[in-house]
């Protein structure tokens, strides 16, 4: 028996509404859970220097963390987890006024830093004002550098093919300068970033595979293959926040910072 016009439309009306739950439930299984800030047992930030925070980078066990920031503030555990939750206390600069921000460190499979992420992200200033640099005092050599994913890759794209002409410039620069300098590399860590236009998980694919491209580039270029690392940040780490969630010219060029490739260089000269 032939279904009625109002059976169908029912039918077809039952099935959009399943295909939006379930589209609402995956984009909220994107986001990163953090705790309640009363869940943590200071019930409150703590007090850190905010250089210790900025020297969590992809790369550092969790050894080297606890040395940095200590144990973290929540409920989690130490052991056989993947993420650390902390609450921090920074000095807004008006008198004693301080905000706290909620900072989450996810581990990889071998409990090293995979990436970090902050419950808001102009918490990030904090940190990393505008303009500053880091200096970490113990190494002889140490440099960053960070390049316009823009300038590096064909939009969307991180093949070692997809890579620009002006990108392995770049790049090649850099190596010509560390073996001109004599550098004997400790360790390399290319990081990958990318904006908010997207889901979490394909952004943090994407910088992942482009992080693994650079590597891949610096190896071929001769630099010790056991010293590099790469890591995909995702978007959790912008350096500006743009208004609007309508994907315009406008909004993608004013994101243009925030999709980026860092490559951090230790080493002795």
């Amino acid at each position: 028996m032939p279904l009625s016009f109002t059976t169908i439309r029912r039918v077809l009306s039952i099935l959009a509404l399943s295909c939006a739950s379930f589209a609402a439930v995956a984009a909220e299984a994107d986001e990163p859970k953090f705790p309640a800030l009363d869940s943590s047992y200071l019930k409150t930030g703590d007090f850190v220097g905010p250089d210790r925070v900025g020297r969590v980078r992809p790369g550092l066990n969790k050894d080297q963390v606890r040395l940095e920031i200590g144990n973290p503030h929540f409920s989690e555990g130490i052991f056989a987890v993947h993420s650390w939750n902390y609450a921090f206390n920074f000095y807004t600069g008006k008198g004693d006024a301080y905000v706290t921000c909620q900072f989450m460190v996810n581990y990889d499979s071998d409990d090293h830093v995979a990436s970090t992420r902050w419950k808001d992200p102009d918490c990030q200033k904090y940190v990393n004002p505008p303009g500053s640099t880091t200096v970490l005092a113990d190494q002889p050599y140490h440099q960053r550098v960070t390049l316009a994913a823009d300038g590096l890759f064909a939009f969307g794209k991180s093949g070692l093919a997809d890579l620009t002409g002006p990108g392995r410039e770049k790049i090649d620069s850099l190596v010509s300068q560390l073996k001109q300098d004599g550098v004997k590399l400790t360790s390399v860590v290319v990081t990958g970033h990318t904006d908010r236009i997207g889901t979490e998980t394909a952004n943090f694919t994407l910088s992942k595979a482009r992080a693994e491209t650079i590597r891949s580039y610096l190896v071929q270029q001769g630099l010790d293959d056991k010293a590099i690392k790469a890591y995909g940040a995702g978007l959790s780490q912008p350096l500006v926040q743009c208004e609007g969630e309508a994907v315009t010219p406008q909004l993608v060029q004013c994101l243009q910072p925030n999709r980026r490739v860092e490559i951090e260089v230790l080493g002795e000269k």
